[in-house]
């Protein structure tokens, strides 16, 4: 008879790695153990999003700037949405190549049912373009998970497929415009500041419930944990960046003498709607912990009872819904969809946010948050060489090398880790 197997989340195995620290200092310790045994987490993605940004900042001062602050939160939305979802695939060491383009097929949807001479209602359009996302991951991972195909094979089919279906519905060299405005009001509307320092609040709050709460508990039971110094610090250190953004955002940043343009873009708060469903999804689920053991060991996590085809196939769902979603912010931020959403480089900037954000490509290793550290990275690298008037063709190799780099980095990770006995 096999034994039971322990599933664990992501938390509980980040902090099995270390004994329960007395200090702040032991805790230090401890973590810079992790990082020299090679969980680095998103250690790297950090640093690259400070140096990127003291980089850019000396040699172009407009980087700096508030209403440049502003361009790189709606810039970088959609990528860091699509991002979500693929972290999702890529725990089980997957991969999804059709995600650019299920998001463009979202948009096309959308667009197309608001406009005409009888638009349908708001809620009907975003339930029909986020159903067809669904569908989308539902068939893709049906393929995957019960026929057998590579993932890799049926999504680059789809790839092509769904681009297809892109200019089916919006018809070669035409453009469907999105009047609508709530969906405008999405990339191009802004909170009143008021509204964005209460945001700021229950973002503080929550956060140091959470955060404060599960320390507590854990040091009561005698489990490994952080110490309580940590927790408040790590509050401490989220409202001050936060009202440092909230002040910064609120602050006039329009050009033009007489106009006002101020407060927290509206993308802003579905991000974090977005990031804390899905990391409470992964980390606080037994769904969550099934992916992880899933994309850690799969005859394993079979042995184990779990229905493995099943979390391949919803993995591939969850994946196409974000990639609606970010479609849906791309179609708001354009104001329009032509036949090529979804397509140039928005998979590759999707993929690249997770991988240099800290998903690991072999699976088994990634949180929801990489995808916005590294869609951070990836908005921060475009933006910067925009300003300095670099080419898009040195913009290309520049990125290309950051998520080069970040791969490698992964798979030093897991050799160390590995000789560590941390693997």
């Amino acid at each position: 008879m096999t034994a039971p197997i322990e599933i664990k989340s992501a938390e509980e195995r980040e902090s099995a790695l270390i004994a329960p620290p007395d200090s702040f200092g032991s805790y230090v310790a401890g973590y810079i153990g992790k990082v020299r045994g090679g969980d680095m987490g998103a250690l790297p993605a950090v640093l690259g999003i400070v140096v990127l940004s003291v980089v850019f900042g000396i040699v172009n001062h407009t980087f700096l700037t508030k209403g440049n602050f502003a361009n790189l939160l709606t810039q970088g939305a959609p990528i860091m949405v699509i991002a979500m979802g693929l972290v999702f695939v890529l725990l089980l060491g997957e991969i999804d190549l059709a995600a650019g383009y299920t998001s463009g097929v979202a948009a096309a949807t959308m667009a197309t049912l608001l406009s005409g001479a009888n638009p349908k209602p708001l809620w009907i359009t975003l339930i029909a373009a986020i159903g067809a996302g669904v569908a989308i991951g539902l068939l893709q991972g049906l393929l995957v998970a019960k026929v057998g195909i590579p993932s890799f094979v049926v999504t680059l089919a789809g790839f092509l497929a769904w681009q297809g279906v892109v200019l089916w519905i919006v018809g070669e060299g035409g453009t469907i415009v999105v009047n609508n405005s709530v969906i405008d009001a999405i990339e191009g509307g802004n909170m009143s500041p008021a509204a964005g320092w209460i945001l700021l609040v229950v973002v503080v709050v929550g956060y140091a419930a959470v955060t404060v709460g599960r320390v507590a508990r854990r040091h009561q039971r005698n489990l490994a944990a952080e110490p309580m110094s940590v927790a408040i610090a790590r509050v401490v250190t989220l409202a001050v960046l936060g009202s440092a953004a909230v002040y910064v955002l609120n602050q006039n940043r329009s050009l033009f003498a007489g106009n006002t343009l101020l407060g927290i873009p509206w993308v802003v708060p579905i991000l974090l709607v977005l990031l804390v469903a899905g990391t409470f999804l992964l980390n606080r689920t037994t769904y969550g912990r099934h992916i992880y053991a899933t994309g850690g060991n799969t005859e394993a996590a079979r042995r184990a009872g779990i229905r493995v085809d099943g979390i391949r196939i919803s993995v591939f769902v969850l994946c196409s819904a974000f990639a609606a979603v970010g479609g849906i912010i791309a179609a708001s931020r354009l104001q329009s969809v032509d036949p090529q959403a979804g397509g140039g480089n928005t998979l590759l900037f999707a993929v690249g946010a997770a991988v240099i954000g800290g998903t690991s490509l072999f699976g088994g290793r990634g949180k929801i948050r990489d995808a916005v550290l590294g869609g951070a990275v990836i908005a921060i690298i475009a933006n910067g060489m925009s300003l300095l008037g670099w080419s898009s063709a040195v913009q290309f190799v520049a990125t290309g090398v950051v998520l080069l780099i970040a791969a490698g980095v992964d798979a030093l990770s897991r050799k160390t880790a590995a000789a560590s006995g941390r693997g």
